[in-house]
C-alpha cells in the first residue's frame, strides 16, 4: 500500500488532483474555526455541552456533525454543506415525481447541469431562511438557559448573520465542486468527511484520559475495554465495507442481431444490484425526523413535550424501534427512486436483451422487484445495525457518546463510503498508468 501510495506522486497529473484536494480541504478546516461576529463562542459551546448532556442529541447535533463541529462554535462555516445536501435530496425527490425534470435529467450533460444550477438556488434559499432563523433563535436569552449568546442583538446583528452563514455555505459548496472538478474524490462527500474525522483527536484524547493510568480519579476504562474498542471498531469497519461494496450479479445476455453486413450484440453481462442502494441516506432522514420532538422540547419547554421527549431519549427501547422502522422505511423508499424495474426490463426489451429462464418485459421487471425488494431487506437491517449499536456500546462499556460514535451510526457509515469511493479513483488512475493498485485482490480493483 505504502508503494502505491509512492507510485501516485510519480504520476503528475494524479500527484497535481491529490495536492488540489488536500489544499481545499485545508482552506475548509481553516473557515471552520473563523468566528461570525456578534456571538459569544464560549457560551454558546456552553450551551450545547447542557443541551447533549439533557436530551443526548438533537437535530443540531446532526448539523453539527456534518459541519466539522463549526455550528457549536458558530464560525462562518456554521450552516456546513447540509443545506445543498438537502437541495440535492430534495431535487432528486422532485426529478422522480415531476415529469418535465424526469424529462430534464434524461437529456445528458446538459440536463444534468440545468438540474445543478436548480439545486445551487435552493440551496441559496434554504440558506437565507435558515441562517435568518438561526440569528432569531440566537438573539433570545430564554432559549439558551440564560446564557447571553449574542451581546448587541438587533437587525444589524441579524442581516450580519444570514449574509455570513450563506456566504459560508455557498463558499463550501464552490470548494466541493472544484474539488470535483480539479481533484480527486466527490468533493461534498469528502468535506462531510474530513468534518467527521476532525472529531477524532478529541475522542481519541477523552478516550485516553478514561483509560490513564496517571489520573485514577478519572480512570473509568481497564486496558481489556480499550483492546474491546478497537477489536469492535475495525470488525465494525471490516462489515460496513462488505455492506457497501455488496451486490448482486444478474446475468444479462444480449440477442445476436445483424443489421446490412455485421452481427451486433450476443455478449453478456451483469445487471449489479447494490446491497445498500440507499447509502447513509436513509440514517440521515431516519435521526432527523426522530429527533425532532427533542430539538422542539430544547425550544418550548412544553410537558407535552418533554413526556414525549422521556421516550425518544437515545438508548429507550421505543427509540430504537421507531428508529429501526424508519431506517427501513427510508431504505425502501429511497431505493424505489433511484432503481426502477419496470424501465431497466423496458430498456432491456428495447435493446435485445433478456435474463436467462425469464421472458422479457413485464416478468423482468416482476423478478427485478422479486429479487430488489429481498435485497434490501438485508442492506436495511445491516444498516439498522450500524445505527443502534452505539446505544449497546454506551450501556455495555460505559464510555461516552463521542467515542460511541465512531463505532456505528452515521460517522462510520459516510467515513467508510467516502474513503472507498476516493481510494476507487485512486486506484483507476495508477492502472491507467500501468501502476500497481492499493489492493491485490478484492472488489475495490478495477480490472480482471
Amino acid at each position: 500500500m505504502l508503494k502505491a501510495l509512492i507510485n501516485s506522486f510519480k504520476i503528475e497529473d494524479l500527484k497535481k488532483k491529490i495536492l488540489i484536494t488536500l489544499g481545499l480541504l485545508i482552506i475548509y478546516r481553516m473557515g471552520c474555526y473563523i468566528p461570525t461576529p456578534g456571538i459569544d463562542g464560549a457560551a454558546l459551546s456552553e450551551f450545547f455541552r447542557r443541551m447533549t448532556q439533557a436530551q443526548g442529541a438533537s437535530i443540531f447535533g446532526i448539523i453539527n456533525m456534518f459541519s466539522g463541529g463549526a455550528l457549536e462554535q458558530m464560525t462562518i462555516f456554521a450552516l456546513g454543506i447540509m443545506p445543498y445536501i438537502s437541495a440535492s435530496i430534495i431535487m432528486q425527490l422532485l426529478t422522480a415525481v415531476i415529469p418535465s425534470l424526469e424529462k430534464l435529467a434524461k437529456e445528458g450533460r446538459a440536463g444534468h447541469e440545468k438540474i445543478n444550477q436548480y439545486t445551487r438556488i435552493g440551496t441559496l434559499f434554504l440558506c437565507l431562511v435558515q441562517a435568518f432563523f438561526i440569528s432569531m433563535w440566537l438573539e433570545n436569552p430564554a432559549r439558551f438557559q440564560g446564557l447571553q449568546i449574542v451581546p448587541n442583538p438587533g437587525w444589524g446583528f441579524r442581516l450580519l448573520t444570514v449574509l455570513t452563514l450563506t456566504t459560508g455555505t455557498m463558499f463550501i459548496m464552490w470548494l466541493g465542486e472544484q474539488i470535483q472538478e480539479r481533484g480527486i474524490g466527490n468533493g461534498i462527500s469528502l468535506i462531510i468527511a474530513v468534518g467527521i474525522i476532525s472529531r477524532l483527536p478529541t475522542a481519541i484524547y477523552q478516550l485516553f484520559v478514561l483509560a490513564s493510568p496517571f489520573s485514577p480519579e478519572k480512570r473509568s476504562l481497564s486496558p481489556f475495554v480499550i483492546v474491546v474498542i478497537f477489536s469492535i471498531m475495525f470488525a465494525l469497519i471490516a462489515f460496513v465495507v462488505m455492506i457497501t461494496q455488496g451486490q448482486r450479479k444478474i446475468p444479462v445476455q444480449y440477442a445476436r442481431r445483424i443489421v446490412g453486413r455485421k452481427l451486433y450484440g450476443g455478449q453478456s453481462t451483469y445487471l449489479p444490484i447494490k446491497v445498500d442502494t440507499a447509502g447513509v441516506i436513509s440514517i440521515i432522514f431516519a435521526q432527523s425526523i426522530i429527533l425532532f420532538p427533542a430539538t422542539l422540547a430544547t425550544f418550548m419547554p412544553n410537558a407535552g413535550f418533554q413526556k414525549l421527549t422521556s421516550f425518544l431519549t437515545r438508548g429507550n427501547i421505543v427509540y430504537n424501534i421507531l428508529y429501526a422502522g424508519l431506517i427501513v422505511f427510508f431504505c425502501y423508499f429511497y431505493t424505489a427512486i433511484v432503481f426502477n424495474p419496470v424501465e431497466i426490463a423496458e430498456n432491456m426489451k428495447k435493446y435485445g436483451g433478456f435474463i436467462p429462464g425469464i421472458r422479457p418485459g413485464k416478468p423482468t421487471a416482476d423478478f427485478l422487484i422479486f429479487v430488489l425488494n429481498r435485497i434490501t431487506l438485508v442492506g436495511a437491517l445491516s444498516i439498522v445495525f450500524v445505527a443502534i449499536f452505539p446505544d449497546f456500546v454506551i450501556r455495555w462499556l460505559k464510555v461516552p457518546y463521542s467515542i460511541a460514535s465512531f463505532l456505528g451510526g452515521t460517522t462510520i457509515l459516510i467515513v467508510v463510503g467516502v474513503m472507498l469511493d476516493t481510494l476507487k479513483q485512486i486506484e483507476s488512475q495508477l492502472l491507467m498508468h500501468h501502476y500497481e493498485g492499493f489492493m491485490k485482490t478484492g472488489q475495490i480493483k478495477g480490472r480482471r
